[in-house]
């Protein structure tokens, strides 16, 4: 389930001077074709301890790349050494495009879509802005992105480019955080007020048939209920929580107070992976991820932090309990999707199949 394909790197770029562009071609011709808004999951041994970090794609579909753009992060051992020591010729390990923030492109379509990205969270929307230009020509791409000044402004000249290559179908707003701008409202951190008087004054959120929303959680929170309020349902609204505010481990969840009994008690676990299914017992206050980890099965994960939904499963029997969500939609939710590393057995059988 977890495999991890060679790629070779192409190219490293700088974009900012803490960050860098990374191109990739996939070793012995394997298939990495990609949807606009989903991510790769790598993985490297450092000292003896392997890690694993998503990146989204910047590319669109059909630049004929596979590109990834990584921030360094304040004490980021992988994106600090992807800033540092990665270089041309080097070869990387990574999974296959994973990831549902995205939305079916129609070339027959004309649609008008606004997308919001704090900092780094602009790679996702750059893919999806990239591709509906070149892929919906009739329709329409504004795009709200907010970081501390202008020199933290990633892909700057590249959206420069887009406007121009698309004249009049790409209207770019850039928010500042401590850089002052001529107008007031462009200047700040992007809320749910910030968002109102955009809506007032800048953007028609009325016409807007899909948002897309890729930054820190607070942000992504008060933009949400700002197109709410304007009128989008939650299905116009798609979420992508910025990579480096994953809180990364997650404690253990506690056992319940004055249920010792009940919460040591182990649960009978059938965990089905590439068609084979295992069954073994388990703790219930260990997530399932990890008892399949522990089982030796070779389960998909990388933030572990209920973030990024590589480590997505079915419960098709019993019930878990999932701690925290910040990948799946309700509908997944609904049809018993859940996130591996965030559930934890509820009853004494589970079921659950990584396959589905």
């Amino acid at each position: 389930m977890a495999r991890f394909h060679e790629l070779t790197v192409t190219d490293v770029r700088k974009t900012i001077r803490d960050a860098v562009v990374v191109s990739l071609a996939p070793e012995n011709g394997a298939d990495f074709d990609f949807i606009p808004g989903q991510y790769l999951t790598f993985r490297r041994d450092f000292d003896g301890t392997e890690l694993r970090r998503s990146y989204s794609i910047c590319a669109g579909r059909g630049d004929g790349l596979l590109q990834v753009g990584i921030k360094r992060v304040d004490g980021g051992a992988f994106s600090t050494w992807a800033n540092e020591a990665l270089e041309p010729g080097m070869v990387i390990e990574a999974m296959a495009p994973m990831g549902s923030f995205h939305t079916p492109i129609d070339p027959a379509r004309a649609r008008n879509y606004l997308g919001f990205a704090g900092g780094s969270g602009i790679t996702p929307v750059l893919s999806i802005l990239r591709t509906v230009l070149a892929e919906e020509p009739r329709s329409t791409f504004t795009l709200v992105y907010a970081n501390k000044g202008v020199n933290t402004i990633m892909f700057r000249e590249e959206l420069e480019d887009l406007k121009n290559l698309h004249m009049g179908r790409l209207n770019v707003i850039h928010v500042l955080e401590a850089d002052a701008q001529e107008i007031e409202l462009f200047t700040g951190l992007v809320d749910q007020s910030k968002c109102a008087a955009l809506f007032d004054h800048w953007i028609d959120i009325g016409s807007i048939d899909r948002a897309f929303i890729c930054g820190p959680e607070p942000m992504m929170l008060g933009i949400a209920a700002a197109l709410r309020d304007h009128g989008l349902s939650d299905e116009q609204i798609k979420f992508e929580l910025f990579a480096s505010s994953q809180p990364g481990r997650i404690a253990r969840k506690p056992a319940a107070s004055g249920d010792a009994g009940t919460a040591a008690r182990a649960t009978q676990a059938t965990i089905t992976m590439d068609g084979t299914a295992r069954t073994f017992e388990m703790g219930k206050d260990v997530t399932i991820l990890d008892a399949a980890l522990e089982n030796a099965l070779d389960a998909p994960f990388a933030c572990k932090a209920g973030v990024c939904s590589t480590c997505k499963c079915r419960v098709l029997e019993g019930e878990v309990e999932m701690v925290a969500n910040h990948a799946l939609e309700d509908y997944e939710v609904a049809q018993g999707y859940v996130l591996s590393c965030q559930s934890y057995p509820v009853t004494d059988r589970v079921v659950v199949d990584y396959d589905q």
